[in-house]
């Protein structure tokens, strides 16, 4: 059959309501699916704030609190170089954070979602596109992260010995941009790693992508004091860590929060932006392969 084109003014003004009445509705359904998981997110806050905080809290708790106090701080001393460690070690903190938030609200659930009740089929009901329901999710993802970061930067900065100082100094303008790609960037591998990775597979997830990412992302370390790790010239570790996007998080949340050494600023917005797109297409490519499965 022959699909003929709107000639008249008033066959075109048809199409073009039609077609702004899906926008409407795509645009009324995507920001639906992102107040539920809000929603959700609000009825279960004290359980999202202690699953935010244990991890962070902890961390800062014996390193910078419990292992100074018995004398068996960074360099098996007290003083300068405690301080000079906590001062790297908050905004790594934070950025295991994002991180983890960001894999916990979107991956985890999405292993869920696709696992044997199937419950991703009653969002892509919804009057949108598959794509706008995985970006449902890595928003809401995001705004989590946001929220995890808000919490734990204040515990991160408090708890510590009291000859151990972290040396911070915000800068906002770079908080205020590069926080909002970090949060986006980190919720977006949620949704590549959730549809990727088979719900009975999760722990091979955590053991084989998330804890070489974590340890190896600059969390207690700049990657600037990677250089002596080399095999003759060639600084091999300082290279390898290139490719986890945990190193350009940490690193820039050192250049925003601290007055440590850090990666070059050049180098972090950039490669944070294509992790971003990168996991972002993959995810959503992934998603919609596994919705139609």
């Amino acid at each position: 059959m022959e699909i003929k084109t709107p000639q008249t003014l008033e066959e075109k003004h048809i199409v073009t309501t039609a077609q702004m009445t899906v926008t409407l509705a795509s645009r009324k359904a995507f920001f639906a699916l992102v107040k539920r998981d809000l929603t959700v997110l609000k009825k279960n806050i004290w359980e999202f704030i202690l699953r935010t905080i244990i991890q962070p809290f902890l961390l800062v708790f014996v390193f910078l609190y419990v292992f100074p106090s018995i004398g068996q701080g960074i360099g098996g001393g007290t003083g300068r170089t405690e301080s000079a460690f906590a001062t790297v070690l908050v905004p790594g903190v934070v950025g295991i954070s994002i991180m983890f938030q960001g894999i916990q609200s979107v991956a985890l659930q999405l292993a869920t979602e696709f696992g044997y009740t199937r419950k991703i089929e009653d969002r892509v009901q919804a009057p949108c596109s598959i794509y706008l329901v995985a970006l449902a999710k890595v928003l809401s993802g995001a705004i989590q992260g946001l929220i995890a970061a808000l919490i734990v930067f204040p515990i991160a900065d408090v708890v510590h010995a009291n000859f151990v100082t972290p040396h911070l100094n915000v800068d906002w303008p770079i908080v205020v941009t590069l926080i909002p790609i970090v949060c986006i960037a980190m919720s977006s591998l949620g949704l590549l790693l959730g549809t990727t990775f088979e719900p009975r597979n999760i722990g091979l997830m955590f053991g084989f992508v998330i804890l070489p990412i974590t340890f190896l992302g600059g969390t207690y370390y700049q990657w600037t004091r990677l250089a002596p790790v080399k095999i003759g010239s060639f600084h091999w570790l300082q290279t390898l860590v290139l490719i986890n996007p945990l190193i350009y998080v940490n690193e820039g949340l050192r250049a925003g929060l601290t007055t440590a050494g850090h990666m070059s600023l050049y180098a972090v917005y950039p490669v944070l932006t294509g992790f971003l797109v990168v996991f972002l297409s993959l995810g959503l490519k992934q998603f919609k392969k596994r919705v139609l499965s």
